[in-house]
């Protein structure tokens, strides 16, 4: 009994250095991690569903990556997490996107807000690009802009014409300043 205790406590302690060395984090490649970056920002881009009232960004650390955002169909929730799971180096992929509720008043509010900033003349060389650049989100009548405009100017415009639309109760102006 003695001996085979000692055996195993040997054992052990011979196997405990390669124990603790599987759980260290792997060192992974740079490029690994920006090929991956760059694969999920195309594979998002290019899922058929995905429009302006749709707002997805990503994490990624190492071979995982987390999906967050709101979308208004839960279909493109899924879509978005399948083709991300298929990325070659993705191992687990943490879904935490939001679908928006279903209203008609925000479906609404959505295409109002729509035309008020898209169809506005000093705004409309935005609605150019395939992918809108100015992603507008609608939940409960509340707004959240998103996304990027070419000049301080075009952020407030943005935000002045989306407040102007009626029955929207507040908007948050989340949007960025890049110089194109």
């Amino acid at each position: 009994m003695r001996r085979s205790l000692l055996v195993s406590l040997f054992v052990a302690g011979l196997l405990m250095p390669f124990a603790s060395f599987a759980r260290t984090e792997r060192k992974i490649p740079a490029r690994a991690v920006e090929r991956i970056r760059r694969r999920v920002r195309h594979e998002i881009l290019m899922l058929p569903e995905y429009n302006v009232f749709d707002n997805i960004v990503y994490k990624v650390e190492g071979y995982n990556v987390t999906l967050m955002g709101e979308v208004t169909q839960p279909i493109l929730k899924s879509e978005a997490e399948n083709v991300v799971k298929r990325i070659e180096g993705v191992e687990r992929v943490d879904n935490r996107i939001e679908v928006l509720p279903t209203s008609n008043m925000d479906d609404q509010l959505r295409f109002r807000l729509y035309y008020a900033i898209y169809g506005f003349p000093a705004l409309q060389h935005y609605a150019m690009p395939v992918i809108k650049p100015i992603r507008i989100i609608v939940k409960n009548g509340n707004v959240d802009l998103e996304g990027v405009v070419d000049s301080q100017a075009d952020k407030d415009l943005v935000n002045i014409r989306a407040n102007g639309v009626r029955d929207v109760f507040s908007v948050t102006n989340h949007l960025k300043v890049v110089k194109s």
